[in-house]
């Protein structure tokens, strides 16, 4: 016995083609969108602004600057851990734009590897 289901249900070739061809138009975006992304930089303070990190949508640190009341031989600790800070700071920004872009062309659609 065949199950039939109601006209335009079950899909036929013209929905699974439309749903090809849609799957397809969506990675083309994705692709692009991605080239956009590896091109933006950021720029990134931490430390109340006394160190600066620049950095590229690849995640590709481009520079790190420093104001010289940070530079201090006694407390290499602190200028550390300030880099430390302002480098992940910058690495995060990258990652929740990225993810903020991609969730505008993907909507809700979540699926490792497919893209």
């Amino acid at each position: 016995m065949k199950a039939r289901l109601p006209k335009g249900m079950g899909g036929g070739p013209q929905n699974m083609n439309a749903m090809i061809r849609q799957a397809q138009k969506m990675q083309a975006d994705m692709e692009t969108l991605q080239e956009e992304l590896d091109a933006r930089e950021y720029d990134v303070s931490a430390g109340g602004g006394v160190v600066t990190v620049k950095i590229n949508g690849k995640k590709e640190i481009l520079n790190i600057g420093l104001k010289p009341e940070i530079v201090d031989p006694d407390d290499i600790e602190s200028l550390s851990d300030i880099l430390v800070a302002a480098v992940n700071e910058a690495i995060k920004k990258v990652e929740d734009t990225n993810a903020e872009e991609m969730q505008k062309i993907t909507g809700d659609i979540n699926v490792p590897g497919l893209f």
